[in-house]
């Protein structure tokens, strides 16, 4: 039934669902700032390492199946002021390889074809390759120079005028989303005026609210652009390594999730309609355009922070995609990688279990608990 409903009232709907989606953003941010510096400042003590914060985010990305959700809360938290710029820029970081872990996932339903699942699962972890390729390189750049967090910083207040870093700027859209958080939050305060319970109702609602509209947002903008996405995606086959992150962008900005992006590539590479190294730029492509979701949730917090944060995102994947991309000697490493990676799983189908319950799991615990 809900494939029937026509395209444009399917857009109306997005967008409805997009501007609860800021609202839930801001709730979060309420529910953060009522809970008081107590709370909160017991809550993240243990992420004043880089490396914990790194395996912080990894986790919450797995946990909750989308780096869209967990980058909308780490700028919720970094513009109430419970997270500092330069101790969330590692979150961000581990977000980018934790929501890897969905396409890994998929790539486990070619396993009963061999050469399929082959080409599938090193299709699906070229995408983990990178990330943590990127990371391993760029997160100590950032910890000895501070080169990420600064330059967004300095981005942000030059976009906000010259704005300082503790400040606020003329946002489009935080008026109208202050008012449906107001709307929102007034039945919660007629029941209790406590600043905890309060402060936990407002988390809850507004994870709550982030959850399903970016659910119902990626489902029904998939329902909107499915075709054209397989279109792109089949005439990017004969194209430039740049038309196809071209496309990745596009395509994972329509449908709000480089999660579907990569899944999408999954089947294509599996069948043989698509080579690994074809897929590869729509890949990295999608990697940026999630970024778009971070931004949007920076304009509803109105803050210098806030954006500061989401455009880090943004910078850290730009940055790795021109550390590796432009040069040939470099360019393929993750993709042997996850060639090398897959030929091993379609021998011993045990070591795929190992390798995701291991990355995406084990480690980021155990080094969340040691660090």
């Amino acid at each position: 039934m809900s494939r029937r409903i026509p395209g444009p009232a399917r857009a109306l709907v997005v967008i409805a669902l997009l501007y609860l989606f800021l609202g839930g953003v801001k709730l979060l941010e309420s529910g953060i700032k009522s809970l008081g510096s107590d709370f909160t400042d017991a809550l993240f003590s243990s992420v004043g390492n880089p490396l914990a914060a790194l395996f912080v985010g990894v986790l919450a990305t797995v946990l909750v199946q989308s780096s869209s959700v967990s980058t909308s809360t780490i700028v919720a938290l970094v513009a109430s002021g419970v997270l500092s710029v330069e101790v969330a820029v590692p979150m961000i970081m581990g977000a980018n390889i934790g929501t890897t872990v969905t396409n890994t996932l998929v790539s486990l339903g070619h396993a009963r074809r061999s050469d399929e699942f082959r080409r599938a699962f090193a299709a699906a972890t070229m995408h983990d390759f990178f990330n943590v390729m990127a990371v391993a390189v760029l997160l100590p750049v950032e910890i000895f120079t501070r080169a990420f967090s600064r330059s967004a910083t300095w981005l942000a207040t030059t976009l906000a005028g010259g704005t300082e870093l503790g400040g606020t700027f003329k946002s489009p859209v935080k008026g109208a989303v202050k008012w449906l958080a107001q709307r929102l939050q007034a039945p919660v305060e007629w029941f209790t005026d406590n600043g905890t319970i309060l402060g936990i109702a407002f988390l809850i609602l507004g994870i709550s609210l982030i959850f399903f509209t970016l659910t119902f947002i990626t489902k029904n903008m998939r329902l909107l652009v499915v075709s054209r996405i397989e279109h792109s995606l089949n005439a990017a086959l004969q194209r430039s390594g740049m038309v196809g992150m071209a496309i990745g962008i596009v395509v994972t900005v329509a449908v709000q999730s480089s999660s579907i992006t990569t899944s999408i590539l999954i089947p294509l590479v599996g069948s043989g309609i698509l080579a690994v190294r074809s897929a590869y730029p729509i890949t990295l492509g999608a990697n940026v355009g999630t970024t778009i979701t971070a931004l949007l949730a920076a304009t509803a917090a109105g803050e210098i922070s806030g954006l500061s944060i989401a455009l880090v995102h943004t910078l850290f994947n730009l940055v790795a995609i021109a550390a590796v991309y432009p040069f040939r000697s470099i360019r393929y490493l993750p993709v042997r990688g996850a060639e090398w990676l897959a030929s091993m799983v379609v021998e011993r189908k045990a070591v795929a279990a190992v390798y995701v319950v291991g990355v995406f799991f084990i480690v980021p615990i155990i080094g969340i608990l040691v660090l």
